[in-house]
């Protein structure tokens, strides 16, 4: 009778346990600092997220609106499957190279007690550097296909952090526009947020959200409500406002990513989002050759006056191909001149017209002549088109592009990231991998990590940039920081870099022909090192290049790394990047319209000295901002650099094993 009892009381003792394995589940890092809770409550399943035990994100629900009724009452939560997971894998493009995958997962499986009876899994992960989680809806009876009306993921911030947001206009978007940088209470409310978002607590936790891997998805917005939560927003089909998603089952969502850390450039650092995609969709990447281009329509397609007329034609493509060459430039962009493409177009403002062709070049171009010239001198072709005239002819025009040996292109103008536009960029970059072709999306929305599945992306604009400096006064230093904290956590930031000319703010006019930038010459060269870009553009013309210092660094500075330090980092104040190349680091370090001194620890350094090639700011640059001072020394790990930073400012280091 005692054993029984005994039997009895333990049974009693363990039952509250065993109800709450049945309502809740927690997913903890690797490394023990981060957890995420979900727990079932009458109204929805919800989550919180806290990192060394402090909070980030309190309790917050995930409902899911469908054609066939609201999910997230009346639901059980079947036997959570939990594991771990500890590999490598190596990108083909990226701010690393070889990338360690480490986090721990459950697999929560919920299902409706009630009609429909639905069957939707919680799939959550948590790494050292932050968690994610997305809906897997997998295979079953009774549902076959969905349609999906709302996702109302919520992110019920903790405290009142202080944010760094894109706010947009709407769902249409190029994604272009100033940053907000203010306390989360005083965000206005009902207005859409652009992705990645960053939020700064005041004891030293950082934490940006975005999303990763949108495959047959919608893209995913934040909206404040009046309550003070978070809510995503999708992307709708076009032609209307409620339906978002359309899938056949069994489907995903992308993941849902929250990058955490304690230190801001953590964050930069981090590699979640390559993480949180699959492995490489492309066998035979040995053609995919990342580097940098020109991109002649900035400047104006300014050359020399010579005996031939600058235009559409083979002459001037030559002048700059032969800048390439001399220059180990890699890409030369063949873009448009007076306004007019390269390709047939009848359309006006690059909008293609009934008769336009992209796969076609205009009677003044020849373009297989281009393409041999460029191949004689070791420098690859690239074009510029307006996806809407190049996606009803794509295969035709990428077969043609491959027969001419073009290397890639900039796709431009989407300006869209619903499931059907999400979905056409995927099947360009499929189609376009299997003529050996390069992508460049411009007009686009963020990243989410494809570069891994398809290295054959080699960056995306969704940023306003040095492009406006042609005709608008809304671009400088101060917006330049914004990025690595933003825009580029989501990846490759295309950023029409490499404005050679420039003036004092007084002195700044705008000019569409040879424009004029802000930031001094070691900013600008900065740029290259801070900024994620596998396609680095050198946009302005040769005789702004040739001879100008600070040139032998652009033309030395990779855009494909090894590997990725931020040693110094304050949001929206300042960022100090180091970025390794095989033996070799480059170092760029960019302020806002402060001036500052940066120290460096080179303790990233391996064994052994190495010679560092420094440039800095000059005495002069409020007055003459393309001066730059310049310095060798010998160094090693030991060693710490000082560099001065004047307003608008940058410095760059190359630091080469001896």
């Amino acid at each position: 009778m005692r054993n029984k009892l005994s039997v009895l009381i333990v049974l009693l003792c363990a039952m509250p346990a065993l109800l709450l394995a049945q309502k809740s589940a927690k997913v903890t890092s690797p490394d023990g600092r981060l957890v995420i809770d979900v727990a079932l409550t009458t109204t929805s399943p919800v989550y919180k997220v806290s990192f060394k035990k402090q909070p980030v994100i309190k309790s917050s629900p995930l409902t899911l609106d469908f054609d066939n009724g609201a999910w997230g009452k009346n639901l059980k939560i079947n036997k959570v499957a939990y594991s771990k997971a500890d590999s490598y894998y190596d990108l083909v493009v990226g701010k690393a190279k070889h990338i360690r995958n480490n986090y721990t997962e459950a697999i929560i499986p919920f299902e409706e007690t009630a009609k429909p009876f639905r069957k939707i899994n919680l799939v959550v992960r948590a790494y050292n550097d932050g968690v994610a989680f997305r809906y897997a809806f997998p295979e079953q009876a009774g549902w076959k296909n969905y349609t999906l009306y709302d996702e109302n993921t919520a992110f019920n911030l903790a405290g009142d952090p202080k944010a760094l947001v894109l706010f947009l206009p709407s769902y249409t978007s190029s994604h272009e526009g100033p940053y907000t940088h203010k306390p989360y209470s005083q965000l206005k409310v009902d207005s859409l947020m652009d992705m990645p978002a960053t939020f700064e607590y005041p004891n030293n936790i950082y934490l940006a959200i975005t999303e990763a891997e949108v495959v047959n998805y919608a893209g995913m917005y934040l909206n404040k409500n009046s309550d003070g939560t978070m809510r995503g927003k999708l992307s709708p089909l076009p032609g209307q406002d409620k339906e978002k998603v359309k899938a056949v089952l069994p489907h995903e969502t992308p993941w849902r990513v929250a990058i955490i850390s304690d230190r801001a450039g953590a964050l930069i650092e981090s590699n979640m989002l390559t993480n949180l995609n699959g492995p490489c969709k492309i066998e035979d990447t040995s053609w995919i050759k990342p580097g940098k281009s020109t991109f002649p329509w900035w400047n104006g397609t300014v050359v020399p006056d010579t005996t031939f007329a600058p235009g559409n034609n083979f002459e001037t493509n030559k002048y700059y191909i032969d800048f390439c060459a001399r220059n180990g430039i890699q890409y030369h962009s063949v873009v448009e001149y007076g306004q007019h493409e390269w390709y047939v177009n009848d359309g006006p403002d690059f909008m293609p017209g009934p008769n336009a062709d992209a796969s076609k070049s205009i009677a003044s171009i020849d373009m297989q002549q281009i393409c041999d010239y460029a191949k004689s001198k070791g420098v690859g072709i690239r074009v510029w088109v307006h996806w809407k005239a190049l996606y009803p002819v794509l295969e035709k025009a990428f077969a043609q592009y491959e027969k001419w040996g073009i290397s890639g292109m900039m796709v431009d103008f989407m300006d869209r990231d619903d499931q059907e536009m999400i979905n056409i960029q995927e099947e360009i970059l499929q189609t376009a991998a299997k003529h050996h072709l390069h992508i460049q999306f411009h007009g686009s929305s963020k990243p989410s990590g494809l570069h891994r599945m398809y290295p054959n992306e080699f960056t995306r604009e969704g940023t306003r940039n040095y492009e406006v400096y042609k005709w608008d006064t809304t671009i400088n230093a101060s917006h330049d920081i914004a990025m690595p904290f933003t825009r580029m956590l989501a990846g490759a930031t295309d950023y029409h870099l490499g404005g050679f000319r420039s003036v004092p703010q007084s002195k700044f006019k705008i000019k569409y022909r040879s424009p004029l930038v802000t930031s001094t010459r070691c900013h600008m060269l900065a740029m290259y090192v801070v900024l994620e870009s596998y396609l680095g553009m050198v946009c302005d013309y040769p005789q702004a290049y040739e001879g100008q210092p600070g040139f032998d660094f652009l033309k030395a500075v990779p855009t494909n790394w090894d590997e990725t330090r931020v040693p110094n980092a304050v949001i929206d104040e300042y960022v100090t990047i180091a970025r390794r190349s095989g033996d070799s680091w480059f170092i760029g370090s960019i302020t806002n319209n402060k001036p500052r001194t940066h120290t460096v620890k080179l303790d990233f350094l391996g064994a052994g000295e190495y010679t560092a090639a420094i440039y800095t700011d000059a005495a002069d640059t409020d007055t003459n901002p393309n001066n730059l001072k310049t310095e060798t020394r010998t160094v090693t790990r030991n060693d710490v650099l000082t560099l001065p930073i004047a307003a608008n400012g940058g410095a760059v280091v190359k630091i080469s094993k001896k």
